[in-house]
């Protein structure tokens, strides 16, 4: 099968790996994906409350720095899509990878707020068009120390969004429904020793035409979809 093109990343696959070859969601109903409404009930259903606080879950760890980033879903022509960024290359972590707008949550923040904040900052998207459903899962980085917890929320209408250029090269949208085909999502099992100490980790990729999406963002997509179309 051939591949989508994908994008210029630096991806740094260990020495031990392995391709998983079947895909989570490969026997569900992925026309959910095509549905703003089902995909908006989805979520608002499986989410957890904004209010909830991330330092709670078996995940967090001492030292982490706690972090928010915004989900925005837009029903575009293209059916229910979410609004992505390529982070500039002059950054010092994850420079050039494709990212959701987010940030450090300040000491006198929510995590609600951080990711409203950073969405204006980064990519101008007023609060005013935003409707937060609540967070999924919070993750941790291991090369940034963070700790992320992601907000998902509906934008109605989409404004124009213009990047910031210290933190932004690019705001581009990719509908949900493209993320699941067969040549744009694959997954390996990764061994990294140093980390888990034998024990494999599971890491998504999406390519696109001319992105490649891996990492912490595409773990968050892989939840995403994965509550979606799940039974």
């Amino acid at each position: 099968m051939s591949r989508r093109p994908g994008g210029a990343q630096n991806i740094p696959t260990p020495k031990a790996w392995r391709p998983v070859d079947v895909p989570a969601w490969q026997e569900r109903d992925l026309s959910r994906l095509h549905d703003f409404n089902i995909v908006q009930e989805r979520l608002s259903q499986a989410v957890s409350p904004l209010h909830v606080d991330p330092t709670t879950s078996p995940q967090w760890f001492d030292g982490a720095r706690l972090s928010a980033v915004l989900m925005p879903l837009v029903d575009s022509s293209d059916g229910p899509s979410v609004v992505l960024t390529r982070r500039a290359q002059h950054l010092r972590n994850h420079r050039g990878e494709v990212s959701f707008p987010g940030g450090r949550v300040e000491p006198d923040e929510s995590i609600l707020e951080a990711a409203l904040r950073e969405a204006e900052e980064e990519i101008r998207l007023t609060r005013d068009v935003v409707r937060p459903l609540g967070t999924l899962e919070p993750l941790a980085t291991v090369v940034s120390n963070s700790f992320i917890t992601p907000v998902v929320a509906t934008v109605s209408p989409l404004p124009e969004l213009v990047p910031d250029a210290g933190e932004v090269e690019r705001i581009f949208s990719v509908p949900l429904h493209d993320l699941v085909r067969v040549d744009t999502y694959r997954s390996e099992m990764w061994v990294i020793d140093r980390l888990y100490e034998n024990e494999e980790l599971e890491v998504h990729f999406f390519e696109l035409d001319d992105e490649t999406i891996w990492g912490a963002t595409a773990r968050m997509l892989h939840h995403m979809i994965d509550v979606i179309t799940r039974d």
